[in-house]
């Protein structure tokens, strides 16, 4: 019984294998970087503003990128299943049992056991992307500052895992449509780390300030008061002690919005890009994208929770037993939840990057419109996608599952369509 057991999950892994390697064939022979024949030579082709070794240098980076990206899923997936077929969730549950504690102590130990496994578990994919990053002069942080950055993630990983689950499992004791309460109580829960986030979470990863340069300062504001936004100060964050990389960006509800830019930023673009850009975030703030996203995050949680409250009934009565899950209730059902939430949450990716990709062409229009202007749109997003080594045209997969903006190239050809027009 157990040699047919091993067998059944050996075919798990030599499935995991073969998909690893089709992605690998898939991301490294679609051609990173190519545009069509008919964009060759303008603005949107990487080999005019790339030189050569860095387009060289793109193209690997990004297929290693793309292939570690599709390999994240399956091998989050894999673990989890681990944890569940091999017994190793019910042996945790038998021996925080055994040792007669309450359940307000087994089950916090229970959920750091789950969340400190997987978390050492994934970390060689997280490794792997940290170094790819410093061989390529993208990352600028040392080994202690990144390990000091995962280690604040996984605490907050914990707590907010430990928060939810307990609540989550606690309802499904009760029965009911648990699930429908929880989905309501996810509502100001949402609302909730969307204020929290600038305030309270960004600083604990980074340095803010106000901003160095006070002559911008005041051209943002000015454009903010045009654009009808309540911000009265533009914070600075300090990224370059991480990263090359450029960002900027508007969050925050209420009292807790913030207009901020990365340092990287200011001293890699010229003003008018950095206007652009900032004019950008402003329409995210005045289109509403931010309250759209949350509407959107609730909307998909119901999703998540219907189709996979479903699931995880039909796989609890039909596995249950092999697996040690004595109820829908029992903490040793917490592996299969995770599995359920990430392979969903992955189904539904083409669908949500598409909307956000729909809401960033947008911002993009609204900024050339509200300055009047694309100048210095073009030279940005050439000098952005330089500097990460982006891949200006992704292959289709890679667009519906891991890019939620346009890619470069469409960006660059918006830019120009919109002047074409302006001078109309």
């Amino acid at each position: 019984m157990r040699l047919r057991a091993g067998a059944g999950h050996l075919k798990y892994v030599v499935l995991f294998v073969v998909y690893a390697a089709a992605v690998a064939a898939y991301v490294w022979y679609t051609s990173p970087n190519r545009v069509p024949e008919s964009l060759a030579g303008s603005a949107a082709d990487p080999s005019t503003f790339f030189a050569p070794g860095l387009l060289r240098d793109s193209e690997t980076l990004n297929a290693w990128r793309n292939w570690i990206f599709f390999m994240s899923g399956p091998w989050e997936w894999l673990i989890y299943f681990i944890l569940l077929a091999s017994g190793i969730s019910r042996k945790w549950r038998d021996i925080l049992e055994g040792y007669g504690l309450p359940v307000y102590i087994r089950f916090p130990l229970f959920v750091l056991l789950v969340n400190a496994v997987s978390f050492l578990l994934y970390l060689p994919l997280r490794v792997m992307s940290y170094n790819l990053s410093k061989m390529y002069g993208i990352s600028t942080q040392p080994v202690s500052g990144w390990l000091r950055d995962k280690a604040v993630e996984f605490g907050i990983g914990y707590l907010t895992l430990l928060a939810v689950s307990a609540v989550a499992f606690w309802m499904i004791s009760r029965g009911g449509k648990w699930w429908l309460k929880l989905w309501l109580i996810s509502i100001p829960f949402t609302v909730f780390m969307m204020y929290v986030q600038p305030v309270v979470i960004d600083p604990i990863y980074n340095s803010f300030s106000t901003l160095s340069d006070p002559r911008l300062e005041q051209e943002i504001l000015a454009l903010a008061a045009k654009a009808d936004i309540p911000a009265h100060r533009v914070y600075e964050v300090n990224m370059s002690e991480k990263t090359n990389a450029m960002n900027a960006y508007v969050n925050g509800i209420g009292s807790s919005l913030r207009i901020v830019l990365w340092d990287t930023t200011l001293q890699q673009l010229n003003e008018k890009e950095i206007l652009l850009i900032m004019a950008h975030e402003m329409g995210h703030y005045v289109m509403h994208h931010l309250e759209w996203s949350a509407v959107g995050a609730v909307g998909s949680t119901l999703v998540l929770l219907l189709a996979g409250g479903w699931v995880f009934q039909v796989v609890v009565r039909n596995r249950g037993r092999s697996w040690g899950i004595r109820s829908m209730s029992d903490m040793s059902a917490l592996p299969l939840v995770l599995l359920l939430l990430s392979v969903l949450s992955f189904a539904i990716l083409p669908v949500t990057n598409y909307v956000s990709r729909q809401a960033e062409a947008s911002a993009d229009r609204y900024a050339m419109e509200l300055i009047g202007s694309a100048e210095g749109s073009v030279s940005m997003n050439q000098k952005m996608s330089v500097v990460v080594l982006s891949d200006v045209n992704p292959p289709l997969l890679v667009k519906w599952f891991r890019d939620d903006h346009p890619s470069d190239m469409e960006r660059i050809i918006d830019a120009e369509r919109f002047e074409r027009d302006r001078e109309k």
